[in-house]
């Protein structure tokens, strides 16, 4: 049995030692960072702003955005200042903040990615019912049980981990704290727990990815019957974007979590995480926004507004 220590703190994966690799990792990851802040802001700005916008579908976009915003945001400012400052060492409170918060936004980003596929499955394959089944109580109520089933998961999932005692080093052979890694430091008899939960994890997203499933299943077949070609376009035009997003977010992540860890430094680990926690936030406003032609009219819409109200602004002076 290994002797159990006291964690103060944790050595993250480095991405370089080299200076200027670390200059251009804080790069890379500075304007990947920037381009998801402001395609996840244009989409809540428009959307809270257009009229025209205020629908299901693009309520859920809204609360999308949010989460992705999140999600990054707790992971990417502190690899680039760890890169800045030459460091790998995370705090264990911070650690513990990270994985907490991480896991919040991953665990919600999922169950709404699944009340989005069942928004779009009533759309399309009961549309003579969509207002009735997706009114705006409904879907309040959907908003709120995502945020609040991934604050009571990621609480069970914190609390779990971070009671066992640790075993191995404190060096995390990933960029951020991620659960598989920590996994690996705890002592191997008494993580047995955590495993049972990471069972009812796994369970629970089999069960989403499965619904996913079913419902693009039932999507296409109703489709395929549309008669006109218009119709099959605009169709598939709504329905590609999220199953795009889908396929990504579960097949990394799944991944990830489920394939066995190393006892070393992977650089396929390393690819792997930046796929599931770092592209995503960054590409859904591109696959639902800039191929959307709602979007864009609502861009072009804000554009003439600003034109208008700043060629205007001395009339309203005294």
């Amino acid at each position: 049995m290994s002797n159990q220590s006291t964690v103060a703190e944790f050595l993250l994966l480095g991405f370089s030692d080299v200076r200027e690799l670390q200059i251009l990792h804080v790069v890379v990851f500075l304007v990947i960072y920037l381009a998801a802040l402001i395609g996840n802001l244009f989409i809540i700005t428009a959307e809270a702003l257009d009229h025209h916008l205020h629908t299901p579908m693009y309520f859920f976009l809204i609360n999308l955005s949010i989460l992705d915003l999140g999600s990054i945001s707790v992971i990417v400012p502190k690899s680039m200042a760890n890169s800045l400052l030459n460091t790998r060492s995370i705090s264990y409170a911070g650690c513990i903040a990270q994985v907490f918060l991480f896991v919040f936004f991953a665990a919600a980003n999922i169950a709404l990615l699944t009340v989005m596929v069942y928004n779009q499955y009533v759309a399309i394959c009961q549309p003579l019912h969509y207002e009735t089944v997706m009114n705006r109580g409904a879907c309040v109520q959907m908003a709120a049980s995502v945020w609040t089933s991934g604050i009571l998961y990621s609480a069970l999932h914190t609390v779990n981990t971070f009671r066992l005692p640790f075993c191995q080093s404190n060096v995390i052979n990933q960029f951020f704290c991620e659960m598989p890694q920590l996994l690996k430091l705890f002592c191997s008899h008494l993580y047995l727990s955590e495993v049972g939960i990471l069972g009812f994890s796994a369970c629970l997203l089999l069960s989403c990815f499965a619904l996913i499933i079913v419902s693009y299943v039932h999507i296409f077949m109703t489709v395929l019957r549309i008669p006109s070609e218009q119709g099959w376009h605009k169709a598939f035009c709504t329905c590609l974007p999220n199953l795009t997003v889908v396929s990504l977010f579960f097949c990394t992540g799944s991944f990830a979590h489920l394939k066995p860890t190393s006892s070393s430094a992977s650089g396929l680990d390393l690819v792997v995480a930046v796929l599931y926690s770092v592209v995503p936030p960054t590409m859904n406003p591109v696959i639902y926004s800039m191929r959307n032609k709602e979007n864009k009219a609502a861009l072009r819409r804000l554009t003439v507004w600003k034109l208008f109200t700043k060629n205007n602004m001395f009339v309203f002076l005294p």
